[in-house]
């Protein structure tokens, strides 16, 4: 019997967007969305072939998971494609998603340095691997406190798959909502709490920086 959890049930709205020029477009990803088709007919639905009908042009340059929301930036031009996926390997932006972490995240502030990689026989989980894993770093700061959970901002360095999650749940305050990390009462919320807040990149077409932010809809 197929996880109700993993059934893909995209959301039906049209995705937000929150700037367009000649180069670039920046949108407001829903969660439940596919960034990308995946595997299968009844995953061709996602937010790059939503986008395509109004943006013909339309190149992608990152990747949000199906169950995070938030801030994404597409080329519309392969120049700029070629510009923003540079500054994103070459660690050039700057990320900030805000999150709901189960328990009391202390300290204030902190960093979780562990290597991941993938978790072949369990994929698209990840995991921690001292030996084989990539390095990848997370900085985090507290931004409120509650009896059984806390509120925080989360800072990638690295920019691995499913880093923030992976690094929450092993720091053992795993994201509230999250189908592949939360377990128990962790997991027991209608979304991944999750949210691309923020994204800071230099324009390709000269070059100055722009942030760019979403809403936060938990």
């Amino acid at each position: 019997m197929t996880d109700a959890r993993f059934i893909y049930r995209p959301p039906p709205d049209d995705p937000v967007i929150l700037h367009a020029d000649h180069e670039i477009l920046i949108v407001d990803k829903q969660t439940g969305l596919l960034s990308v088709p995946g595997r299968g007919d009844d995953r061709a639905d996602c937010l790059i072939s939503r986008l395509r009908r109004a943006f013909p042009t339309v190149l992608l340059v990152h990747r949000l998971d199906l169950d995070t929301s938030g801030v994404m930036v597409f080329g519309l031009t392969p120049h700029a494609q070629r510009n923003l996926s540079k500054q994103f390997e070459e660690r050039q932006t700057k990320k900030s998603y805000v999150a709901r972490v189960w328990g009391q995240l202390e300290p204030k502030t902190g960093r979780v340095d562990l290597p991941l990689m993938v978790d072949w026989p369990n994929r698209p989980r990840q995991k921690v691997d001292h030996e084989e894993g990539r390095p990848s770093q997370t900085d985090w700061r507290v931004m409120k406190a509650l009896a059984d959970e806390t509120r925080v901002r989360l800072m990638p360095v690295t920019g691995r798959s499913h880093q923030l999650r992976v690094h929450m749940a092993e720091s053992g305050h795993p994201i509230l909502g999250d189908p592949l990390y939360a377990t128990g009462a962790a997991a027991d919320f209608p979304r991944l709490m999750l949210h691309a807040e923020t994204l800071r990149i230099r324009h390709p077409d000269g070059g100055v920086h722009h942030s760019f932010s979403a809403p936060v809809p938990f």
